[in-house]
């Protein structure tokens, strides 16, 4: 008896390892794997409904959704990619005109306010900063590029195998069958809901905010709203992070009317959408508690990169889901 159960450590200790070998080579690629997972999710109920009740051809549906979700998927992002790094890398690139820019800025700051000091070393330094990040955006690029091919081939696997798939991870989940139907319930909430309701929230209030932008007179204004979409989805923060700044701009370069004009249309309009559709669309989609999601967004992101906006809220779920589990399993408490 002792035996076998120093057998069953040697080999679980032996499996654990292969995990973390394997595991630490493929973390790049994490993003897409997720990524693969998402989409099945999303997809699979439609899937099923065609290969199964309809009897369509699996491969052949599975190739359609894969090339249908590359078009609503790949597409935008292709777009935003080359609408971005373009403007992006001829800003950097001209380091001349963006530190003239940045000390006329500093001059007029100083004059409103004499304790604001930045030199020209300073300025310097953040502009080289700036421009040391170029390589690093680009590659960024180039592996979420890669992703979300890797994305694609995954799925196609798993939208063809999806009931085996299923049947095996059911099969070696040590939990009640209510306990997994739990569980399957709440990622599929929490995925759905992120999945959808971030990139809704952050067209809408990246769109509210261009128009902003173009109402109060800022330069490149279709280039400021796809950032403040994309940043939209920071915890507290959001929005803030670009009108802020374009405001304090506007107001240091003798536009304090547009200045503040642009400030309470940021606050009221562009930040109030987010609740808008919190209570409205988003509560259809899924209801997600916001501080879920900020606390999951914080967490998720250092650990699964871009997809950490919809795995980081899902770990939450898990730990409280596996809380009210763990006390229904063992505690012998059913309420």
């Amino acid at each position: 008896m002792r035996n076998e159960v120093i057998k069953q450590i040697l080999l679980a200790g032996f499996i654990l390892l292969l995990v973390f070998i394997i595991g630490s080579q493929l973390y790049v690629f994490f993003p897409g794997m997720l990524g693969a997972v998402t989409l099945y999710i999303i997809l699979r109920q439609y899937y099923f409904k065609l290969t199964v009740i309809r009897k369509w051809n699996k491969t052949g549906t599975a190739l359609l959704f894969v090339f249908g979700t590359m078009i609503l998927v790949a597409l935008p992002v292709a777009g935003l990619i080359q609408v971005l790094l373009p403007k992006l890398t001829t800003v950097l690139d001209n380091q001349k005109n963006l530190a003239d820019t940045l000390n006329s800025l500093t001059v007029k700051l100083q004059n409103i306010s004499p304790h604001f000091q930045i030199n020209e070393q300073q300025i310097a330094n953040a502009i080289q900063k700036l421009t040391g990040m170029l390589p690093g955006l680009l590659n960024a690029t180039a592996n979420m590029l890669t992703n979300m091919v890797l994305a694609f081939f995954i799925l196609y696997f798993m939208l063809v195998d999806g009931r085996k798939m299923e049947q095996v991870i059911q099969r070696y989940m040590p939990l009640q069958d209510a306990n997994i139907d739990s569980v399957w319930l709440a990622t599929r909430t929490m995925v759905i809901s992120n999945a959808i309701g971030i990139p809704i929230v952050a067209a809408s209030q990246g769109l509210a905010a261009m128009l902003g932008y173009y109402i109060f007179g800022i330069s490149d204004y279709l280039l400021w709203g796809v950032l403040t979409g994309i940043v939209s989805v920071v915890p507290l923060v959001g929005c803030m992070i670009i009108w802020g700044p374009l405001c304090i701009y506007l107001y240091a370069t003798g536009h304090s009317g547009a200045a503040l004009g642009l400030a309470l249309y940021s606050f009221i309009v562009t930040g109030s959408i987010d609740n808008v559709l919190r209570f409205t669309i988003l509560k259809r989609v899924g209801d997600v508690h916001p501080i879920i999601t900020a606390l999951g967004i914080i967490v998720g992101i250092p650990l699964f990169g871009f997809m950490g906006f919809i795995f980081g809220p899902l770990l939450i779920s898990y730990l409280l889901l596996m809380i009210s589990i763990y006390r229904t399993e063992f505690s012998g408490n059913n309420t």
